[in-house]
């Protein structure tokens, strides 16, 4: 065993992979034990790469790693005995029922017979799959494959559950439902989840604690509210005819002073400033003077997608290539 006080720690890891591509160049967090963490970013910001390590999928180029106090380079095996994991794609068996996917997840643990069934109802309960454990796999809905797939990492009681992007493709029903077991996992179990997600909100509602991933390293960790209370003063959301109206806005807005920064997002544009209402005026008459027609405009305390711009550069959606029409 290790003195990491973490249930999870990694400590400046390092991967690249052909042709120069650098998925995490010096990246280092930590988890508490029992609590929900999120590692939010926008697509291939070096997430998967992190789990795939911390799961034993794959060895990093430099840094370390422990999970439940164990190095994931020098005793993957042990670490393997203490994970649960759940991947993007389901791992069920689609041909199989959901009581049988869970019995045979417990038999490649080893559990005993007797504990084993206690355990599949269990979570069947828990998971609200009752009624639909003796249906085969494949006639599940998504939000019903996405439990199961939970449950099943969890028929051996894991110290650490990580869990990469588990509630795309879900309706917005699905999701909330996943996350209540997560969160009820954490608060009620003791189990340390690990989520990589790319959904400011679900981060800024569901997890103790968040590490915002941009280009392979952590640029900022903390609370939701830590996070946005770093960032002293307000955001301003101006809303142009189009993406053209928004980068002539953002070229406008360099030429007043109380504007500290500024993101364009297709139509709309961010800008951050000390004072929204005191600097609102100036806002719009620096607009006015670049000849930019505003359709709407809000002021607002700073968001989780104004903290990725203040440490990324961009906004999160830039990051993920997304524009709006």
């Amino acid at each position: 065993m290790t003195d990491v006080t973490g249930a999870v720690e990694a400590t400046d890891l390092r991967k690249s992979f052909k042709g120069g591509v650098r998925a995490l160049d010096g990246l280092s967090f930590s988890v508490a034990p029992g609590s929900v963490f999120a590692l939010l970013g926008p697509n291939g910001a070096g997430k998967t790469t992190t789990v795939r390590i911390l799961t034993t999928l794959s060895r990093p180029d430099g840094g370390r790693a422990t999970v439940a106090g164990i190095d994931v380079l020098s005793r993957p095996g042990q670490v393997r005995s203490v994970i649960g994991s759940v991947s993007q794609r389901s791992g069920a068996v689609s041909q199989l029922t959901g009581y049988e996917n869970l019995v045979m997840q417990g038999k490649i643990y080893q559990m005993r017979r007797a504990d084993l069934q206690r355990r599949v109802a269990e979570l069947l309960g828990q998971f609200g799959l009752v009624q639909a454990a003796r249906r085969q796999v494949r006639t599940y809905s998504g939000g019903m494959r996405r439990r199961l797939d939970v449950a099943t990492a969890l028929v051996h009681r894991p110290a650490v559950l990580f869990l990469d992007e588990p509630t795309t493709g879900l309706d917005p029903e699905g999701r909330a439902e996943l996350w209540a077991v997560l969160t009820g996992l954490a608060s009620a179990e003791g189990t340390t989840v690990l989520v990589t997600t790319h959904y400011l909100e679900e981060a800024d509602r569901f997890a103790a604690k968040i590490a915002i991933v941009d280009q392979g390293r952590i640029v900022a960790e903390g609370n939701s509210e830590q996070l946005k209370a770093r960032l002293q003063g307000d955001s301003v959301q101006l809303e142009l005819a189009d993406a053209h109206g928004a980068e002539l806005a953002e070229k406008a807005l360099t030429r007043v002073p109380q504007v500290r920064q500024t993101a364009a997002d297709g139509a709309m544009l961010r800008a951050r400033v000390a004072d929204g209402p005191r600097a609102l005026p100036a806002v719009l008459a620096g607009l006015e003077a670049g000849g930019v027609p505003v359709l709407s405009v809000t002021v607002a305390r700073p968001s989780l997608d104004d903290v990725y711009l203040h440490y990324a550069g961009r906004s999160f959606r830039q990051a993920e290539g997304i524009t709006v029409a």
